[in-house]
């Protein structure tokens, strides 16, 4: 079980949530109750609601309220906690955090109170993350995805899968101490089908920790295309506002330029980016620059095509687009056209200047967000799960070559680096450097 910081055992923590309403100071560590009997002047039962007036040094009343107490371990913090609700002006809050300082407690730092649990055993590093994305979610899916990942969801089934993957590799150490004999003596076949199924597993779960991802941060979608194709005209076409600046001139945009859109509960992130041409100056070459830098981070690109012309765009792009998970084919500017254009599934005709086809690309674009949406018992997930997950992958995934070829000592390899990998999603494998950086994302008091 992972200790709790030297701090933990001589320092309790102060922090204050509230602007109105009720507010809430919430001390932890071995002096919390302590501290929090000498503000209220009176001992505090454990685990139930106590009227008290929160004294200053000199004897005055700072507020009254309610104190409650916890006992270690039974908390969130897995330390002694007390918890007292004021009135949630700041200027009384204040006093009484300072009162609370002058005691003996500091002010607690960001994410401070999870990271104690996670110290003290009270949750992964996964329902840790949960908490924040709790608190920040936008909508009711992200709400729930957050909440089913506090509750464990997304952490018992990477428990599971290390649990596979330490069993296959206790079989394939076995199985080295026995090199003489050949693997189908040993329990081959069955180690073969039991490492399948484990891929198999893990291909699943990564799938929908991707999903629980764009779920939390949206879909990243890019305006991709030649000079003059209409790219800035469907920006502000789909985002219903004139931020991108429009000319008649091939190569005005030379930044990128963002827009916010929210469909089927995901947001979309729009991104115009500059023309694909060779640039004409040192400023739209660095425009084309930052535009392959937003399709190499794309969960899907809009290829706009002048529908007078659009070989000619296809050919600008050629090969721009090969890492794109999903892309659109837009034929912009129907409206120049004598009639419609018959085009396949993957491309829509339309126009920004008149609207015609607008519809077809948000029903597209709300099928892509739904894609990421609250499939059932799904949860949230970070970009660090995923990427985990991923490396995970391709680790098991040379494991089973390595045992197909009977190379065991590489293959045992391949499974301690995967079972590895999925250890840093709950924090079973950590480094403080990566605890300071998750945990200063929190916001004060979680």
């Amino acid at each position: 079980m992972p200790q709790p910081p030297p701090e933990a055992t001589i320092v309790a923590t102060a922090t204050a949530a509230g602007a109105g309403g009720v507010g809430i100071v919430r001390l932890s560590g071995p002096a919390a109750r302590a501290i929090g009997e000498t503000v209220c002047e009176r001992r505090l039962p454990l685990r139930r609601a106590t009227f008290a007036r929160f004294r200053d040094a000199d004897g005055s009343t700072i507020d009254d309220g309610i104190a409650l107490a916890f006992q270690a371990p039974a908390s969130f913090t897995g330390e002694d906690v007390v918890e007292l609700q004021a009135h949630g002006s700041p200027v009384l809050l204040r006093q009484l955090v300072l009162r609370c300082i002058a005691l003996g407690a500091r002010q607690a730092e960001a994410g401070e109170f999870s990271q104690r649990a996670y110290r003290n055993g009270k949750l992964d590093l996964a329902q840790a993350e949960a908490i924040a994305d709790l608190i920040a979610a936008a909508d009711e899916r992200a709400a729930r995805a957050a909440r089913r990942s506090l509750e464990g969801v997304f952490s018992r089934r990477v428990d599971a899968l290390m649990a596979q993957m330490l069993a296959i590799r206790v079989h394939v150490e076995a199985a080295i101490d026995f090199a003489d004999e050949p693997l189908e003596t040993l329990g081959g076949a069955h180690l073969h089908t039991r490492l399948q199924a484990t891929q198999a597993e893990l291909a699943r779960l990564l799938a929908d920790a991707e999903q629980g991802r764009k779920l939390r941060d949206g879909l990243h979608g890019v305006l991709i295309g030649p000079p003059n194709a209409g790219k800035s005209s469907l920006l502000n076409a789909l985002a219903g506002s004139d931020r991108a600046i429009v000319t008649a001139v091939a190569g005005t945009t030379r930044d990128t330029l963002e827009e916010t859109v929210r469909l089927g509960g995901v947001e979309l992130t729009l991104v115009d980016t500059a023309g694909l041409r060779e640039a004409g100056d040192a400023i739209e070459a660095e425009g084309i620059r930052r535009a392959r830098t937003e399709l190499a981070r794309a969960d899907f690109a809009l290829a706009v095509l002048d529908a007078r012309e659009p070989e000619f765009g296809r050919r600008a792009l050629e090969g721009e687009l090969d890492a794109v998970p999903t892309v659109l084919w837009l034929h912009n500017k129907v409206d120049l056209l004598p009639a419609p254009p018959a085009l396949p599934d993957t491309s829509l005709a339309v126009s920004a200047r008149t609207g015609a086809g607008l519809d077809a690309v948000r029903a597209r674009l709300a099928e892509l967000a739904g894609g990421a949406g609250d499939a059932e018992g799904g949860f949230s997930a970070r970009l660090r799960h995923v990427q985990a997950l991923r490396r995970a992958q391709d680790w098991l995934d040379h494991a089973a070559a390595e045992l197909t070829h009977e190379r065991l000592e590489l293959a045992a390899d391949g499974l301690q680096q995967a079972h590895a990998m999925l250890g840093e999603i709950g924090g079973r494998i950590d480094s403080d450097a990566l605890l300071g950086h998750i945990f200063a994302t929190f916001c004060i008091g979680k």
